[in-house]
């Protein structure tokens, strides 16, 4: 059993935020990451608006320039699940799926996956033409027509780059605007290359006949007047919003939606646990504020072993 000092549960820029912190304040501190480190920031295509970079960085290589750097302030990383989080005492004893640990501080940056429509055709056409990742999936269907399918601001930037593959884009949402911010927003519905389509909604996505059918049709419903159509498509992108990952700790407090309940140190209400990123009840999910949230929750953290410790000397 292995003990650390801090174990950062997830490796997106939340969680490699706090690692670079945690380490740069002499703490022994591992990420613990069932994928690649990154998450959701790996997949976005040009990352224009964080502070500092004038021209657009690929996420990729900003998700690596991440994980480098908290290296070299002596962060560790580890591949594995994690399947068990108790509390024992001061100490957190998290089981994975290669070892256990034992901790002060637990940091849960877990994350949030993508919403599903719930709509017919979406679960068995995905993968085979229904995707929630424009730069994994958009070039298969270069120069085919494209459906996107949401709001807010991911579904605006894919939207976007999308548009850099095909003339044929169509994008709807079901209110009569954008929730998007409005520089966003205002990108796409004057992009000559987006045929923008409020107050709609998708009631069924079809395919095509065979051993592998794929994608072939989409049929809407106009949410105002309550008609139907139907129209080819080959492809459909959905980008509606998220789910928090909350499964290892049920009984955190948690709002409405189901996002971790923090105060402005990142706590939550089990001592010694901090929720960072998407996975916690934020106005604003943006790389630049998740980074901010993990370098909050290590400084904080970092003051929580340090009274731990007073505590035990006294």
């Amino acid at each position: 059993m292995e003990q650390r000092d801090i174990l950062i549960i997830g490796g997106g820029v939340a969680g490699l935020s706090a690692a670079q912190y945690a380490a740069r304040a002499n703490l022994n501190c591992l990420v613990i990451e069932e994928m690649a480190p990154g998450g959701q920031a790996l997949l976005i295509d040009d990352l224009e608006n964080y502070p500092g970079y004038s021209e657009a960085i690929k996420g990729y290589k900003f998700c690596d320039d991440m994980k480098v750097q908290a290296e070299k302030f002596g962060a560790n990383f580890v591949m594995a699940k994690v399947k068990d989080i108790e509390k024992q005492g001061e100490d957190f004893l998290v089981e994975t799926s290669k070892e256990t640990y034992t901790a002060k501080v637990v940091v849960i940056a877990t994350g949030a996956k993508h919403r599903h429509l719930q709509v017919p055709g979406e679960e068995e056409f995905s993968g085979r033409g229904v995707s929630y990742c424009a730069t994994c999936d958009g070039p298969f269907f270069k120069n085919k027509k494209i459906l996107v399918v949401g709001g807010g601001d991911a579904a605006c930037d894919e939207a976007v780059y999308l548009s850099k593959l095909t003339d044929k884009l169509v994008m709807i949402h079901r209110r009569d605007r954008f929730r998007a911010q409005q520089s966003l927003a205002e990108r796409v519905k004057n992009h000559e290359g987006i045929d923008v389509r409020l107050s709609h909604v998708i009631t069924e996505i079809k395919g095509g006949e065979g051993i592998m059918p794929k994608v072939n049709k989409v049929v809407f419903k106009k949410t105002d007047t309550e008609e139907t159509y139907e129209e080819e498509m080959d492809a459909v992108f959905i980008f509606v919003g998220t789910i928090p990952q909350t499964q290892l700790v049920p009984d955190l407090e948690k709002d409405e939606a189901g996002y971790i309940v923090t105060n402005q140190r990142m706590e939550t209400s089990l001592p010694g646990m901090y929720a960072v990123g998407d996975v916690r009840n934020t106005p604003f999910r943006q790389v630049v504020t998740a980074a901010s949230d993990g370098a909050t929750a290590a400084h904080c953290a970092a003051q929580f072993i340090d009274e731990l410790q007073g505590q035990a000397y006294n």
